[in-house]
């Protein structure tokens, strides 16, 4: 039998997540279609070299750990987000120690086969640009702009994120702010 069931913001995240727990199939893929965008989002705003790969051993983590979690809806994404952090610092350390290897010229072709050049270059575009403006940031700034902003967290979510106080957080991202802000102002990034 197969059973659908609505979106899961609001009064229904309490069933949601109890059928999750079960492993009720309608559950996990709600679950995962409200998150799987801002987890993906934020892997690719930090550097991630795969964040798809990335975010789908997030979500490998959040099924393993699910009958453990105890709380809300806002708890719940925080709880998701640290584990796609913490996921991605150790994505970081693991490369680190791996030697760089470069992709063959067949396997480049292959992959641009029916796309929409434009679309693509435009998409790249966007993402350079926005890796240039991160890039004046600092590695806290980064982190919670990422959190506050692709991923949509609360202050007090992105501060459990990153283990900080949420006055730590409003700080880094004012300052984190100001530093894209004059970026722009003086012609050094254009969006």
């Amino acid at each position: 039998m197969v059973q659908t069931q609505p979106h899961i913001p609001g009064s229904d995240f309490p069933e949601t997540l109890q059928a999750a727990k079960e492993g009720e199939e309608w559950a996990w893929r709600n679950l995962y279609r409200e998150l799987v965008g801002p987890v993906t989002g934020y892997l690719a705003s930090r550097g991630a070299v795969d964040p798809d790969d990335l975010a789908a051993e997030v979500f490998l983590q959040v099924a393993r750990d699910i009958g453990r979690f105890e709380g809300d809806e806002p708890s719940f994404r925080s709880w998701v987000f640290v584990i796609a952090h913490r996921r991605l610092i150790d994505a970081r350390r693991a490369a680190s120690r791996r030697p760089v290897t470069t992709q063959s010229t067949d396997r480049l072709s292959n992959d641009s086969i029916g796309g929409d050049v434009e679309e693509e270059a435009i998409e790249q575009l966007a993402v350079a640009q926005m890796r240039e403006l991160f890039d004046t940031l600092t590695d806290a700034q980064r982190d919670v702009l990422a959190l506050r902003v692709i991923a949509d967290l609360t202050l007090e979510e992105t501060a459990k994120v990153v283990g900080k106080r949420v006055g730590a957080v409003k700080a880094l991202q004012r300052r984190g702010l100001f530093a894209i802000k004059d970026q722009l102002e003086n012609g050094r990034v254009t969006l």
